[in-house]
């Protein structure tokens, strides 16, 4: 493995060469790396013994970069990577609520229609203009009491939200 390490400058090279971008090549040369050591354990390493030893591993290491580097720059993913997060100002905003909140929504108001009648009223008045003291007086109760009634909707619906879910 340290011969291969020490020829780490052709694989660089030949990165440089076939125009793999900076952020990619430390990627690109460890899987070269790799693929070179495992096949070297494989055996398939086999020099021309008349060839001089590291002007065969030199044109062996270049001939697994350059497969390599052909397979990653070939890869769908390189080829059909968007690195902009708008390009061409074609993606825009999703307009509306999102799928899930739609879903929610649906849910929840499926809970809130089997609720009683005096707890959707209750729950409904939180949201009304007038203040709650001001809904028990309309409604003929206690302040207390419609304070009481609104925390027993509210559990009630959080348990109709719990058993849809």
């Amino acid at each position: 493995m340290e011969a291969i390490l020490a020829e780490r400058s052709v694989i660089v090279a030949v990165l440089i060469a076939s125009g793999v971008p900076q952020r990619d090549r430390a990627d690109v040369e460890q899987g070269i790396l790799l693929g070179a050591w495992r096949s070297v354990q494989r055996g398939m390493y086999r020099p021309d013994l008349a060839q001089d030893a590291r002007k065969a591993l030199r044109a062996w290491l270049y001939g697994i970069a350059w497969r390599k580097t052909g397979h990653y720059l070939g890869s769908a993913w390189v080829r059909r990577a968007v690195l902009h997060a708008q390009p061409l100002g074609l993606l825009r905003e999703p307009v509306g609520p999102s799928l899930e909140a739609q879903v929610a929504a649906r849910e929840t108001l499926r809970a809130f229609e089997r609720l009683k009648p005096w707890q959707r009223d209750l729950l409904l008045a939180v949201d009304d203009p007038r203040s709650l003291v001001a809904f028990a007086k309309a409604s003929g109760m206690r302040p207390g009491t419609a304070a009481s009634r609104l925390r027993l909707a509210r559990e009630a619906l959080a348990l109709q939200l719990r058993r849809r879910r």
